[in-house]
């Protein structure tokens, strides 16, 4: 084998060792940087097939069911007249009374009977300064628990403050919703997911776990508009509790 002078053979082996460096960057390069960019291209895609991703998707599902009310509040009162305040006033407690013993007769508790108002005004004639009598009003707020019941309830009470009775609402109330309440999430969770099923693929990703959930519930009680006093003598005022919707809105986070 010929012998290199010394300044080749120093020239060969520059040469030599920049191969081999060149040859382990291309290797560290191969087994380093090339799985690393395919991860690059896929690993988006992948989680968010699999639901692990970043993105969000974010609905309402609303469930309403219905129920029969088991309640009714009883506003009314009495308005008298009288030729002095005091005088106003007896008739207007002797009636209250009346009112109130006719509600407790047919098994209203006392704990249901509640004094709402009072009021006390002068009554004038025309272009006069000096009060010709006055007008007492005394309201009361009474809870009846048996709907069965109700009917006769508020007709003893008319009844009892004869022409003098005042009754400005009765509202329906819908008091153990809680069974309901749990019906209606489960029908709003089922919407907000069907929901956010049909955003996910619209998107082509599939939906991953629940992140958050938000709840708002309400209650559309029906409002029963009771007959003045002019319907005493009747058996009994009719009573339809119909029905009460129980509503529950969620708003939904998924991941995607």
């Amino acid at each position: 084998m010929p012998s290199l002078k010394p300044s080749y053979q120093a020239a060969a082996i520059g040469v030599a060792a920049a191969a081999l460096l060149v040859g382990a960057f291309a290797i560290g390069a191969t087994q380093a940087g090339g799985p690393s960019a395919q991860a690059a291209t896929t690993t988006g895609p992948q989680q968010g097939a699999q639901g692990g991703g970043t993105g969000r998707i974010t609905v309402t599902g609303t469930g309403t069911v219905t129920g029969t009310p088991n309640q009714l509040v009883l506003s009314m009162g009495v308005q008298v007249n009288g030729g002095s305040v005091a005088a106003a006033l007896a008739q207007a407690n002797q009636a209250t009374d009346r009112v109130t013993a006719a509600l407790k007769g047919l098994g209203v508790a006392s704990a249901d009977i509640q004094t709402s108002g009072l009021s006390i005004y002068p009554s004038y004639s025309d272009r006069s300064q000096v009060p010709t009598g006055y007008q007492v009003t005394e309201s009361l707020t009474a809870t009846l628990r048996q709907l069965d019941k109700a009917g006769r309830q508020i007709q003893a009470a008319a009844d009892a403050g004869g022409n003098a009775i005042t009754v400005s609402n009765v509202s329906l109330n819908l008091t153990d919703d809680g069974p309901l309440l749990a019906v209606a999430r489960s029908n709003a969770m089922k919407d907000a997911r069907a929901k956010a099923e049909q955003f996910a693929r619209a998107a082509g990703a599939q939906l991953g776990q629940v992140i958050s959930i938000s709840q708002a519930s309400s209650s559309s009680p029906p409002v029963f508009n009771a007959p003045s006093a002019s319907a005493a003598g009747s058996a009994a005022v009719p009573v339809s509790p119909g029905s009460q919707q129980v509503s529950v809105s969620v708003t939904v986070v998924y991941a995607v």
